[in-house]
């Protein structure tokens, strides 16, 4: 086990530990959409195992969050884009408006894709419109900006990336047609640490990325790994300065390859998924310069996920494709450990999996939960309607699983 891979189990490690069973962000607390402590529910029914149902003022698509007894969402409110805040159990806590919404365009998104984040002391949230606000646990709010600032944005669809916390700084990555960037914020007050941009010449909406950054390490300092423009790159979260990057994503120069499921890291690789759910790459994270060839592990051609993004658990990667195949990759040779896949339906699926001990949990578009057993291989458990459209993703949290609808949180217990 190279020192590298070590290093980077030991950080994962460490964040684990630090937000406990807390989920503080988009994927959970080390972005791999996983967590294997707790015993949580085999199944979701509405009749034997709902604890709680909260009502939602509008449709938003944003996983909740969770830090200790709170549960955090955005929504529009009456126009307004907003953060809720709910109780453990379920109780409206406070709901906050930031600025003007700016609605979503496509049927399964919104202006409020992005997920809150936290460190603990305050909250961010981001919203299609350009709003960003830093807000206290209680609803106030510290700061907020408009992004609007930084150019149009010319996403086709709506804007989903959601804003990642280092140490230092809060981060937004900005990546369109034409006016990308990737910005770092003072967490206290919002005032601009750096910026850069990232802008690239590729062939039509190609430029377009959804993804959102992963936190990292370069060579023992915080890094941030950058997925969009057919370049996967590693940036420096003290200045922004680029540490490496990776190409050879598009080389037929092929349109629309738009990216929306983010990247995962599995010790010292980085797992892509691209070509609209076509392919995925193993890229072995380090060097300077272009590492193109030099730290390409594997290319597959014949499997990949397009809106849903990976999961890791136990050292393996899950894929969930968009009509219900779910393959087990190992993420040092990109070899399939077995692929299977839920029953077909007309309806595909956005959410991006979650593991909750060794249950995976798989929204699909039309509002029905699929739930196999993935201890030994791939045991379908069932399949559960919550009787609304579901885009979000799972959230496991105190052996429950949290799902947000359009229109109602929804709270299940073992």
């Amino acid at each position: 086990m190279n020192k590298l891979l070590i290093t980077s189990f030991l950080i994962l490690f460490s964040i684990s530990c630090a937000f406990g069973d807390n989920w503080p962000s988009w994927r959970g607390a080390d972005a791999s959409g996983s967590i294997d402590r707790g015993y949580y529910p085999p199944e979701l029914n509405l009749q034997k195992n709902l604890l709680w149902k909260a009502p939602l003022p509008d449709k938003g698509c944003s996983t909740p969050i969770v830090w200790n007894d709170s549960i955090l969402l955005t929504s529009p409110i009456k126009g307004e884009d907003a953060v809720i805040s709910f109780s453990i159990n379920g109780e409206m806590n406070w709901q906050t408006k930031i600025g003007p919404e700016r609605k979503g365009r496509h049927l399964n998104g919104s202006g409020s894709n992005p997920s809150v984040v936290t460190n603990g002391k305050n909250l961010y949230a981001l919203f299609k419109s350009g709003n960003l606000a830093c807000l206290d646990f209680s609803g106030k709010i510290i700061w907020k900006k408009d992004l609007s600032s930084y150019g149009k944005d010319t996403l086709y669809w709506d804007f989903g990336t959601s804003p990642v916390l280092t140490s230092k700084h809060l981060i937004v990555a900005l990546m369109r047609k034409g006016n990308s960037w990737l910005l770092a914020f003072d967490p206290e007050n919002g005032k601009v640490a750096w910026k850069k941009e990232r802008n690239y010449q590729t062939p039509p909406e190609c430029d377009h990325s959804y993804a959102t950054p992963t936190l990292v390490k370069h060579e023992g300092k915080e890094a941030i790994l950058v997925w969009g423009a057919e370049r996967l790159s590693v940036h420096s979260a003290k200045d922004g300065e680029m540490h490496w990057v990776s190409t050879g994503f598009n080389p037929k120069q092929k349109k629309n390859w738009v990216v929306v499921g983010s990247q995962v890291v599995v010790g010292d690789i980085a797992i892509v998924p691209y070509g609209r759910g076509t392919h995925m790459k193993g890229i072995r994270m380090g060097g300077k310069g272009d590492v193109t060839e030099s730290h390409l592990l594997w290319t597959r051609t014949d499997t990949g996920c397009f809106v849903p993004s990976p999961a890791v658990a136990k050292g393996k990667v899950y894929i969930l494709r968009d009509r219900g195949e779910v393959h087990c990759i190992d993420p040092k040779t990109g070899n399939s450990h077995w692929e299977d896949a839920f029953p077909r339906a007309s309806s595909s699926y956005y959410g991006s999996p979650t593991i909750a001990g060794n249950i995976l949990y798989a929204p699909r578009e039309d509002g029905v939960i699929l739930l196999a057993d993935i201890s030994d291989g791939f045991n379908f458990l069932g399949e559960f309607d919550m009787g609304e459209r579901v885009i979000a993703s799972p959230v496991p949290v105190n052996d429950q699983i949290l799902i947000r609808g359009e229109k109602n949180l929804f709270c299940f217990g073992g």
